[in-house]
This record gives C-alpha cells, structure tokens and sequence, in this order.
C-alpha cells in the first residue's frame, strides 16, 4: 500500500513539474512575442510627448545614401530591425552598402536606438552629417560619431577614444557598459543648445559641450584635425556606418528639443 501511495505522489509531482515546465514555456513565448511586437512603435505617451520613428520596422523609408543616391541592397529589413548584410565586401566596406542618413535633419534632439554588432566587428552612429558628397567623401568627415563596437574582438578596442561608446577619437567613454557581439545595446544621444550627452545601456558615458574652445582643442588633437569644417554643423543628419561588418539597428526614434 505505501508503495502505490507513492508511486502516485511522484506522479502527481511529475505532471506538476511538466505543467509548470509548459507555462514556463508559454510564458517566455508570450514576453518574446511581447517584446517583437513592441519593437519599433511608439507608446501612447511618447507620441504625446513628440517622438517619431526614424525607422518603421517594415522598409528603409526616410533613409537613403549619403550623397543622395537610394539605400543599397546589402541594407535590408530583417527580424525587426535594420540589418547591414556583409556577406559581400568591396574594399573596406560592403557591395551595395555605404554609409545611410537620414532624410530629415535635426539640430536639437533626443535620440534613442538599440544596436547588436557581429563578432569582431565595427560600425558607428554619426549626428549633425553636413551632406555635401563633393567637399566630403564621408559622413564622418563632417559630424561626431558614438562609436559602434565589439570591444573583445575588433582591433580598435586597443585605441583610446575608439571603444564602443566613445565619442571616436574625440572623448573616451567615462565606463565601460558594453554587451558582447551579438547581443542588443540601447543608446540615447541628447544635443541641446551645444551640450552633447551620450548615453549607452542606462549609463551616461560621455558629456561634452560643442562648438567651445575646448570642443576645438579635442578636434585639433584628434584624427579629424586637417578636416575642414569637422564638427562645426549645428544641424544635419543622422546616419548608420557601413564599415564592413554585420550590425542590426532597431527602435530608432527621435524627439525635437
């Protein structure tokens, strides 16, 4: 008799176990649903508050080539989010890639996106581009860039200044809060009135005030010194580097100061 009674206590137990196990499951599948389906919307709130998307979620609609030319085909929409495909290099960076901006400009902002980088590799966000294609070959030769990196496996993690989250080769990050490759880092970026604060996974990480003489000094001391008119446009675009490595972009929004 006490044998049977448990027998039948362990399967009960075991058929507990497995229904907790299913919910556990349904549960995770549900916040995953969740979080997808939250992806690259506006809340109520933030649409009161003046937030806008930069990037629906479906298409590259308000983006193009910097310089003026349409997105190429290695950008594409995949899983939710902007997707460099590096599959196909052509020198530094990919075949029918190249830097992408924004189509609107902004001079005082708050910027928010999440960004996940490939193993070993490179990429940037870059504010106030001056879109001049025939003075500039580069977005990065007219605007600030917050560094876009893995830190564990990319060479430039052994420059100063050059480190995911810093202001490039401008300002190092104040901490290091940086997720490895391949897993999302949120960023925000506020520009208001010549204050520039840089935020990466919750941490404000660098705060400086452009367009001062300090702002001038880090500029001749940088790589960007003989670059006329680097870091001087008070209003531009924004723009996602191609620098021949895979990187997702997703959640991007913008409200106007």
């Amino acid at each position: 008799m006490l044998k049977k009674t448990l027998v039948a206590g362990m399967a009960v137990c075991m058929l507990a176990a497995c229904n907790n196990q299913s919910a556990s499951t349904e549960n995770k599948e549900a916040e995953t649903s969740t979080t997808v389906a939250s992806n690259n919307t506006l809340s109520e709130q933030e649409k009161k508050d003046g937030w806008e998307l930069l990037f629906d979620g479906n298409s590259l609609a308000g983006w193009h080539k910097y310089g003026g030319n349409p997105v190429g085909a290695a950008w594409k929409v995949a899983d939710s989010s902007i997707y460099l495909d590096a599959s196909s290099k052509q020198d530094w960076q990919i075949k029918g890639g190249g830097d992408i901006v924004t189509d609107g400009e902004y001079d005082n902002f708050h910027l928010k996106l999440d960004w996940k980088i490939d193993t070993n590799g490179n990429s940037g966000i870059i504010i106030f581009i001056h879109e001049d294609s025939v003075k500039y070959t580069w977005p990065w030769q007219t605007g600030p860039e917050m560094q876009v990196l893995d830190n564990a496996g990319h060479p430039d993690a052994k420059i100063t200044k050059h480190r995911a989250g810093d202001l490039y080769d401008l300002i190092s990050c104040s901490k290091e809060t940086v997720k490895p490759a391949l897993q999302w880092n949120h960023v925000e970026i506020i520009a208001q009135n010549g204050k520039l604060e840089l935020f990466l996974n919750g941490e404000n990480v660098v705060t400086t005030t452009m367009w001062d003489e300090n702002w001038k000094n880090l500029i001749a001391g940088s790589k960007f010194k003989n670059t006329e008119g680097f870091g001087t446009y008070k209003k531009g675009h924004i723009g996602l580097q191609d620098h021949g490595n895979n990187v997702w972009f997703r959640n991007i929004k913008i409200r106007k100061l």
